[in-house]
C-alpha cells in the first residue's frame, strides 16, 4: 500500500476551517502539501501555505495538532495520506495562488465537500476546540 507524506495548516477563522480547492479536484483540501526532500515540518508548512496563500506562518505559535492516516483522494486504487497536521499564527490576508482557485472557511455541516484526510482533519480541529 502506498502512502503519501504530507503537512497541512488547521486554520480556524470564526469557528470555520480554512479549506482550498486546488486547480482540476473536486473536493476541498487543507492547505499543505508534499515535504520536499529533507524539509522538517516547519519548512514544508510554511513553504507550502505561503505557496498556496500568500501568508506567513509565525514560527512562535507553530504547533503540531496531530497526525491522521486515510483514503487519498483522486490517487490510485489503496493509496493512503499521512497527514501531519499543525495550527499557528500567519500574517497576511490568505488569497488563492499557483494551483489554487479557491479557498473557503466550511463548518462540520459540510464535511461531505472535503477529500477524506480534510474530513479527518476537520474531526481533528473540533476535538482540539479550534471550531464552533
Amino acid at each position: 500500500m502506498a502512502e503519501l507524506d504530507v503537512v497541512a495548516w488547521v486554520h480556524a477563522r470564526d469557528g470555520l476551517l480554512l479549506t482550498v480547492r486546488t486547480r482540476g479536484r473536486d473536493l476541498l483540501y487543507l492547505p499543505g502539501g508534499k515535504r520536499e526532500p529533507g524539509e522538517d515540518d516547519w519548512t514544508a508548512v510554511s513553504r507550502e501555505v505561503r505557496e498556496e496563500l500568500g501568508v506567513e506562518l509565525e514560527r512562535a505559535t507553530f504547533r503540531g495538532l496531530g497526525v491522521l492516516r486515510a483514503a487519498a483522494h483522486d490517487q490510485p486504487d489503496f493509496t493512503h495520506v499521512r497527514m501531519a497536521c499543525f495550527t499557528g499564527g500567519h500574517r497576511g490576508e490568505p488569497a488563492p495562488l499557483g494551483e489554487v482557485d479557491e479557498i473557503r472557511y466550511v463548518g462540520p455541516a459540510e464535511r461531505a465537500l472535503l477529500a477524506p484526510a480534510s474530513q479527518a482533519a476537520l474531526d481533528l480541529a473540533v476535538a482540539g476546540g479550534l471550531l464552533g
